[in-house]
């Protein structure tokens, strides 16, 4: 019979940085380890056995010096393939307090039109929630609706996306930004595939930013500069 194993290294990383998005400065800084501990293990079901690595870190931002905890946890089951030939082991990435919790629409909200302003209201609950696969499903839609609303040419996401680029709505560089945006969400609703609460949180970011191109901005600038 073989026997579970696991092993614990400290402070491995103690002295590395790494680049987290930030409690408190509400972007991606870079943090000092400042402990860790470093777990490793191999559990055993009959003949086959899962191997894991799991890592606990203490961080402190170097722009704020806030202190927070991160968790990293890998294991042999959850894969994807590079290539035919080599494998990559997906990494979940936890951070506490989560860098999500509590996140508020913008205090503008009551200028987008009432389908845009929906979809990203459940969006923030569902990022809120720790739901990874509604808010990646959400944040697409978000890009859906305001290309929608804005009658964005084209018989598909990739094609009034661009059309929002020709319209003079969106620059080509915010288009490559919102394909990639449309990319998650793609992954979130056939693959159902969850995503990281700092990709999440970014990419609301972007579409936050383009509300105030597409709606904040403009209403503000007519009524300034009447």
């Amino acid at each position: 019979m073989q026997k579970n194993t696991v092993s614990r290294e400290f402070n491995k990383t103690a002295g590395t940085v790494v680049d987290v998005q930030c409690s408190k400065c509400k972007r991606v800084n870079k943090h000092l380890v400042l402990s860790s501990v470093d777990v490793s293990g191999e559990n055993w079901f009959g003949e086959n056995s899962l191997q894991y690595w799991s890592e606990y870190q203490v961080i402190m931002c170097q722009g704020c010096e806030t202190t927070t905890f991160r968790s990293t946890s890998q294991n042999t089951e959850d894969w994807d393939f590079v290539d035919h030939e080599t494998v990559e082991y997906n990494q979940t990435v936890n951070l506490y307090p989560s860098r999500s919790e509590g996140r508020n629409p913008l205090k503008d909200v009551y200028l987008l039109p009432p389908n845009v302003q929906r979809i990203y209201e459940e969006t923030i609950k569902a990022i809120n929630n720790d739901q990874p696969v509604l808010a990646g499903i959400g944040i697409r839609a978000i890009v859906e609706t305001v290309c929608k609303d804005k009658n964005s040419p084209g018989s598909n996401l990739v094609q009034k996306i661009n059309g929002l680029v020709f319209q003079g709505v969106l620059s080509p560089d915010g288009a490559t930004i919102l394909h990639k945006i449309r990319t998650l969400g793609n992954d979130s609703a056939h693959e159902v595939k969850p995503h990281k609460a700092e990709q999440l949180g970014l990419a609301l970011d972007v579409c936050e930013h383009l509300f105030q191109d597409v709606y904040v901005l403009p209403y503000y600038a007519a009524k300034t500069f009447t």
